[in-house]
């Protein structure tokens, strides 16, 4: 599914019910930036996809798929933000438009991503390579490699 809203709700869902348990339509709108009406509009629009389950004037949680969903999005933002990271953008905004971009990259780019981000932190040293592409951030400079 790769509906940026519905995923955005799935998220924030995700993150309210951990802090709190269950969430309010009212927390929900104003973590969105939307109306009470809009989010509880979704929020019934989730409930009929069995992503949530709704009780009104008590709350949402998410059900098992809701959850799933909610945890396949903290894995992409992750490894967006962990590959953002590698080839140098800030940690802020490495978050920043990993939040942005994780709606919008298919699983098989997201299964690329993350296969690159665990060769690189798993190498047992620095690849050369990534030490020259940080050079060549910095200066603009290519470093020439050594045949071996």
């Amino acid at each position: 599914m790769k509906n940026k809203t519905i995923e955005e709700y799935i998220e924030v869902i995700h993150n309210l019910e951990k802090k709190h348990g269950h969430v309010h339509t009212n927390d929900l709108a104003a973590n969105l930036g939307v109306s009470p009406p809009s989010a509880t509009e979704m929020v019934q629009k989730l409930s009929k996809k069995k992503l949530v389950n709704y009780v009104p004037y008590r709350g949402v949680t998410l059900t098992k798929d809701g959850e799933k969903i909610a945890k396949e999005l903290i894995k992409t933002h992750k490894t967006l933000a962990e590959f953002l990271e590698i080839i140098g953008v800030n940690k802020k905004n490495a978050e920043k438009d990993a939040c942005q971009i994780e709606h919008h990259v298919s699983a098989q780019t997201v299964k690329q991503l993350n296969r690159f981000v665990e060769f690189v932190r798993e190498a047992p040293v620095d690849p050369i390579w990534l030490g020259h592409f940080k050079h060549y951030c910095k200066t603009g400079e290519r470093l020439i490699c050594e045949k071996a």
